[in-house]
């Protein structure tokens, strides 16, 4: 009798069988198997990734074995009454586990992490509930019966993460339930399409009726404006219930929190992606990219963790619902949620630009990966058409020649922006982009402008002067990317103007000495007199006058990204980390250019690929604020009458 419940559950009926040990196998048999289970099933969520202690790896791999299979049981066997009768099965295996005669393999594996954590039974048998009521009940009347549904389907998942990790608390249990409930009912919203197959209706019918909609309406697949207000209205409660879960990160060991806020924001994901959709998923699931996780943190996550059924207790730094924004009266609302359908050529145009911006790969490329899509593709373009500008000072020919390339590229974004985009690939994308974001075109032309000073203008003679080709070149960016991030506050543009002036000084002062060798000096003649200096002396080694003519600039690049850093708070929340990873990596430029005592003669300031992949993910989980987005080497800079203001006076 003790096998004959083993003996009844699937051998072949379910995929996860596949390489299933016999019953009764060697604990080493039964862990390799719920090892490969968890690393090659197909599921949303991650298990056990490189960040999660390697003492954890394997009960992961075992807990999700055991939901894993429980969820097949219920959903992937055709005939209800037999479903329930292996769950049957399923529950008295887990009984005789916490016994000690264990006999299928997953509870064989299962048993040493039971005991290791000292896990209770009842989470592991009040999932067994919600999958026994999946054979029985179809449709949800209210709002408060569905949360009641997720208490057994998605809560029990997020106490056994908790149990496994060390925690007991009911505080932590409490936050990890409002995580799971809201990871549950995301992949609800998501999975409308596919459990309206199994005859399935998750969408509560009350919620429904405030909508002047019905579960026939649902059935028959009708999307109209009343489905889109009900998926609004599930998305915001369901942000909400992310929200109220927040907190439980902080209360972590550090070296679990930042696992389980990668955890969590699949979900918050499957919600980006419903609204990105434009929130139609009677008729697709909207799937989640993983590109930029990939790009991002390239490993960062080697499994897969819980699918729709078992939503993990995890929980993200959570964005705020993103809403409709209004950038001075025009609403953008189609530039950042819903893309509107793009013609080939234009699609094709946009391709392009990525490709452009994807070749340059500079500090400006990979931030655009923490955008929404609309957001990152419209800088794409943006960038492309610059650099473009930007090489022709640099291609062979001489100064006619090039000018008369920059007078090109100025006729033909007229030409773009009155409905010709022919004159090359990348105008399509730009005039869209220009158009969807309602960007002033005087900023493109100031930036030729720039292009053009740069043709004919060797040196500077005062800082004013400076300035001016610093805002052609530098400001125009921060002013177009200004309008594709979003905003509100009038005193956005100043910023945004300010912190491409910085970003401009920075570069000048790392290539001050490459400059020099293209026959370039940038910083003002009126420095240099002031500290001694010649701009022969740029092509040799540091002295006490070049390290003192450096700490100098150095200060005055630091005063515009102090005056320009509030554009943080000012622009709409989507566009933040991309916005903070882009003047983290700009101000950590110029903090090492301090470090090595200003010296920028002896090799080009760089950081490393380490560094940029850490500031990338600070941005990615949300680790940043206003008030630690510059990356200052010297903190009496911060404090009125600091050394190098003091040395600015006068």
């Amino acid at each position: 009798m003790e096998l004959e419940s083993s003996n009844m559950l699937p051998q072949t009926e379910l995929e996860i069988a596949r390489r299933l040990p016999p019953v009764g196998c060697s604990l080493k048999e039964a862990e390799a198997y719920t090892r490969w289970l968890a690393r090659n099933h197909y599921e949303n969520f991650n298990v056990a990734s490189w960040l999660l202690p390697r003492r954890l790896h394997q009960h992961f791999y075992n807990l999700y074995a055991y939901c894993r299979w429980a969820d097949d049981l219920g959903d992937e066997i055709a005939d209800p009454g037999r479903a329930l009768a292996l769950l049957d099965a399923w529950e008295e295996e887990l009984g005789r586990c916490y016994a000690g005669a264990a006999q299928h393999p997953v509870f064989i594996a299962l048993a040493p992490t039971i005991r290791a954590c000292d896990v209770p039974i009842q989470p592991f048998a009040d999932l067994l509930v919600a999958f026994r009521q999946d054979q029985k009940v179809h449709r949800y009347s209210a709002w408060e019966d569905m949360i009641g549904y997720c208490r057994f389907s998605a809560n029990p998942v997020g106490r056994l993460v908790l149990y496994l990790c060390g925690y007991r608390d009911a505080e932590r249990q409490r936050l990890s339930d409002a995580t799971c409930t809201a990871l549950q009912l995301a992949n609800f919203w998501q999975d409308v399409s596919r459990d309206l197959e199994k005859g399935r209706i998750y969408i509560p019918l009350d919620l429904l009726g405030r909508h002047g909609l019905s579960a026939e309406d649902i059935e028959a697949r009708r999307f109209d404006a009343r489905y889109t207000a009900a998926m609004k209205e599930m998305i915001a409660r369901t942000r909400e219930l992310f929200a109220e879960g927040a907190p439980l990160a902080a209360t972590l060991d550090s070296a679990l929190r930042v696992d389980i806020e990668l955890f969590s924001r699949g979900g918050l994901a499957v919600l980006d992606a419903i609204e990105s959709s434009g929130y139609d998923t009677l008729h697709h699931r909207p799937s989640i990219g993983r590109g930029k996780q990939l790009r991002l943190l390239g490993r960062a996550l080697a499994g897969r963790l819980f699918s729709r059924r078992e939503p993990v207790a995890v929980v993200a730094r959570v964005q705020a619902p993103r809403r409709l924004e209004i950038v001075h009266g025009e609403n953008t609302a189609n530039a950042t949620r819903s893309e509107p359908q793009l013609s080939d050529a234009v699609a094709a145009s946009y391709a392009e630009c990525r490709s452009v911006a994807r070749r340059a790969a500079s500090n400006f490329y990979y931030p655009f990966y923490l955008l929404p899509r609309a957001k990152r593709e419209g800088l794409c373009a943006l960038y492309a058409f610059m650099r473009l500008v930007d090489d022709v000072s640099d291609t062979p020919g001489g100064l006619a020649e090039k000018q008369r390339g920059l007078a090109r590229w100025r006729a033909a974004l007229d030409a773009a922006l009155a409905g010709d985009a022919s004159a090359h690939p990348v105008l399509p994308a730009l005039a869209d982009t220009i158009s969807r974001f309602q960007i002033p075109p005087r900023y493109f032309h100031d930036l030729i402008s720039g292009a053009e000073m740069d043709l004919t203008v060797t040196s500077y003679a005062t800082f004013d002067r400076l300035r001016e080709y610093c805002y052609r070149v530098a400001g125009t960016v921060g002013l177009t990317c200004l309008h594709v991030f979003g905003f509100d506050d009038r005193r956005a543009p100043d910023d945004a103007e300010k912190l491409g002036i910085a970003f401009q000084l920075t570069n000048i002062l790392r290539d001050v000495s490459r400059d020099f060798e293209m026959g370039r000096v940038y910083l003002p003649q009126e420095d240099l007199d002031r500290f001694g200096c010649r701009a022969q002396d740029f092509g040799g080694a540091l002295t006490p006058e070049l390290r003192a003519l450096l700490e100098f600039e150095t200060s005055r690049a630091w005063d515009y990204y102090r005056e320009g850093a509030p554009l943080l708070g000012r622009i709409h929340r989507d566009s933040r980390g991309a916005l903070w990873a882009l003047v983290r990596t700009y101000s950590s430029l110029l903090a090492r250019i301090e470090a090595r005592d200003f010296d920028v003669f002896s090799g080009r300031t760089r950081l490393s690929k380490t560094q940029k992949a850490g500031i990338l993910l600070h941005a990615w989980l949300g680790w940043f604020s206003e008030s630690h987005v510059l990356e200052e080497r010297d903190r009496d800079r911060r404090r009125p009458g600091g050394t190098l203001l003091g040395r600015r006076a006068g």
